[in-house]
């Protein structure tokens, strides 16, 4: 699935650090706007326990993760929308990404410059919400501009979406969200079809300090962070990105007993990655054979075809059916085997919604 999620904030918030955390990439993190000018990509796996307790059902020659894109875009600064620092590049790598995940600075360190001069994490998100309203509202003004042409001529695509411009445009003025505003089924339709900056799903990371990431609930950032997410119907990640820089340098035993040092169950990206994850509306299904027990990707509501298609266009061509178990049901029963005889294991046709945690056997022929 060429899904991604990209990482943006203002210069010195940490999203570099996050982005070398995540992804073991090395991105450069100077403490200086703008030293992030293309945008980074990596490949992040997606942390699962169930594929880990399939391995040890099945005993596989290997096991293969799920994982999905991070895109570590440079920071936005006031005025971008107008090509202020590196602007319009950065808004037309945000345009690429199919959510965002937003972080914010919940520390204050005298050794980082933070390019406004001061710590203030609603004031950050403010400036930079504006930027992509402003940014839609330019897009949405050659819409509109386009759409009143074509309605003289009876156009029935630009009559369609003139009235959903006109509601963006007052959205857009008053400041608000494109995700803020109630469409209807067709009008919401109309509106994706736009590839708005605002109206992709987004989620905050609220980045704190070495010394506050165990008692984070009680670093006023943070509560002030929660509290806007909150308005913004939108999730909130609390993280250290230095220590999670730290940590993906050792080894799984290694990063256990530090975390129990810190008093953390999960750590922040693990977390992260699995709220990125969910904001993209993704899910996973296994296949769980002697060969490799493996992860896949799908989007929540994709038919059994289209899964089969994940792992190969042919599997889709040809789909037949679907062998299916409930992963829990698998895990109950010991084996495929047993599954089987327990009449747990379902055949399931073309019209099947594969449901997250399916162990799924294709058949198929072309």
């Amino acid at each position: 699935m060429a899904l991604t999620a990209g990482i943006v904030g203002l210069p010195n918030v940490g999203k570099s650090t996050l982005f070398n955390a995540i992804t073991k990439a090395g991105a450069e993190a100077a403490n200086y706007p703008f030293c992030t000018i293309d945008p980074n990509v990596g490949i992040v796996e997606v942390p699962d326990e169930r594929l880990d307790k399939l391995t040890e059902l099945v005993d596989p020659k290997k096991t293969v993760p799920t994982a999905f894109e991070f895109t570590d875009i440079a920071g936005i600064v006031e005025g971008a929308s107008k090509g202020e620092g590196l602007g319009n590049k950065f808004l037309s790598h945000i345009r690429e990404v199919d959510a965002i995940c937003q972080v914010v600075r919940c520390f204050a360190d005298d050794n980082i410059t933070h390019v406004t001069g001061k710590v203030d994490p609603i004031s950050d998100i403010e400036v930079i919400n504006l930027e992509l309203v402003l940014a839609d509202m330019e897009s949405i003004e050659k819409r509109i501009a386009r759409a009143a042409k074509l309605v003289k001529q009876k156009d029935k695509d630009a009559v369609a979406e003139e009235p959903v411009l006109m509601k963006l445009r007052e959205a857009f003025e008053n400041g608000d969200l494109a995700r803020s505003i109630e469409f209807t089924e067709d009008e919401l339709r109309i509106a994706k079809g736009l590839n708005l900056l605002t109206l992709k799903p987004m989620l905050y990371v609220a980045n704190v300090s070495e010394d506050e990431i165990a008692d984070a609930d009680n670093n006023e950032y943070v509560q002030k962070v929660r509290e806007f997410a909150a308005k913004d119907n939108a999730d909130v990640i609390v993280i250290c990105a230095k220590i999670e820089e730290e940590m993906a340098e050792l080894e799984d035993e290694e990063k256990e007993m530090f975390l129990e040092e810190l008093g953390i169950k999960e750590s922040g990206l693990d977390q992260l990655v699995k709220a990125s994850y969910n904001l993209l509306g993704l899910a996973t299904y296994f296949t769980a054979g002697v060969q490799e027990v493996r992860a896949w990707t799908f989007k929540k509501g994709m038919k059994a075809p289209q899964c089969a298609g994940v792992i190969h266009s042919d599997f889709e061509r040809g789909f037949i059916r679907a062998e299916t178990v409930a992963y829990d049901e698998l895990v109950e029963t010991g084996s495929m085997a047993a599954a089987k005889e327990a009449g747990k294991v379902r055949q399931e046709g073309k019209e099947y919604i594969v449901k997250d945690g399916d162990v799924m056997l294709f058949r198929f022929n072309v």
